[in-house]
């Protein structure tokens, strides 16, 4: 399958890799990666070879900037008819269930958030920088904050959003707010997202799938629904996972201290 806008591979070790591929542009998305993202993440979604993924840009200076604004979005004039672009670009709004790992680099903004908002681990290198410059062009922010504003606290998600181009948040600070779990250096970056990737890869997908689903899942829920859920997805997925493992010779890894 060839792509426009990306570049997709699937490594040995059941490892996608989607690597935005606009570098010229800021790796802004338009209409053709739209198109790209909803035909890659049903590939995702469908191919039991695919385990995880990683999700990265090409270029030094951006991971995205958000829309293309030179070619802008076909939006239909009824806005009743009108969608959302993160229903093409989201990997949870496409019903992707295997785990997706966003590695960062440079300007992160706008955008990117509908990438970000649904990503599961997101790593960023030392240079990243967080913003959204919606309010600064007369535009409201709405769609990227409000996915925002379920993944970090509420005071950091209105900064973002209502300075707009007056400030960028740091590596550093998204470390601290748990926008981002890890911060390398950039020559590092995508060795570092691919690691992490691959070791989730070697796990049981069924466990893996049904663990992310049902995290995700419980978001929108009660608590006490969220918990009646997550019991019906053990008793699905366990018997799948566990029948994949065999005790008797699994060998325990050296495991890390973060």
């Amino acid at each position: 399958m060839s792509y426009e806008t990306i570049l997709f591979d699937v490594g040995t070790d059941h490892v996608a890799t989607i690597t935005l591929n606009r570098p010229e542009k800021l790796n802004a998305f338009n209409e053709a990666m739209l198109a790209d993202f909803v035909a890659a993440w049903e590939r995702v979604r469908l191919d039991d070879d695919i385990h995880t993924v990683v999700l990265r840009a090409a270029g030094d200076r951006a991971f995205c900037t958000g829309v293309d604004v030179q070619e802008g979005l076909d939006f239909p004039e009824n806005p009743w008819s009108q969608r959302d672009p993160g229903t093409a670009l989201g990997p949870k709004a496409n019903l992707v269930w295997k785990p997706v790992i966003a590695a960062c680099h440079g300007m992160t903004a706008g955008g990117a958030f509908y990438w970000l908002n649904e990503a599961d681990l997101i790593l960023c290198a030392e240079d990243t920088q967080f913003f959204d410059p919606h309010v600064s062009y007369g535009l409201t922010a709405a769609l990227e904050p409000i996915g925002l504003a379920r993944r970090i606290n509420l005071g950091d998600t209105l900064r973002i959003a209502l300075l707009g181009l007056d400030e960028r948040m740091s590596a550093e600070r998204a470390l601290q707010i748990g926008l981002v779990t890890e911060v390398v250096p950039r020559e590092q970056l995508w060795e570092r997202a691919h690691a992490l990737a691959a070791a989730i890869a070697a796990k049981p997908p069924a466990a893996v799938q049904g663990t992310v689903r049902a995290v995700w899942e419980s978001l929108d829920l009660a608590r006490s629904v969220a918990q009646a859920h997550g019991l019906a997805y053990t008793q699905i997925g366990n018997p799948i996972a566990t029948a994949q493992v065999d005790r008797a010779t699994f060998t325990k890894p050296t495991w890390t201290l973060r």
